[in-house]
């Protein structure tokens, strides 16, 4: 009569980095309601890659690092068209409208 094997014990579950979490959460953020956010995901999100490239972070994190870079470049875009807006095509003729700074 055989003995069962035991089952084998699942090893550790790589862990993301903190910093890529934090940059996914500020590329979310930046998008959705605070713009300036979104270049500090970037910044952080490329940071991380270095390091991954570099040999001092493990792979796994590569896949949320590159999901919060692409948030952060798509936040500072918006971000941009929106300053673009606002001091050229006459945004502050109709933030002023919209405050009341009717000039009367």
């Amino acid at each position: 009569m055989s003995t069962p094997i035991p089952p084998a014990i699942p090893g550790a579950v790589p862990q993301q980095s903190s910093r890529a979490v934090a940059a996914v959460v500020l590329g979310v953020l930046g998008i959705i309601c605070c713009g300036l956010l979104a270049p500090v995901a970037w910044y952080l999100a490329g940071e991380e890659l270095k390091s991954i490239d570099a040999g001092r972070l493990p792979e796994n994190n590569r896949g949320m690092a590159q999901v919060a870079k692409i948030l952060g470049i798509i936040g500072t875009i918006i971000l941009g068209l929106g300053l673009l807006w606002i001091v050229f095509f006459g945004g502050m003729t109709v933030l002023g409208a919209l405050a009341g700074g009717h000039g009367m």
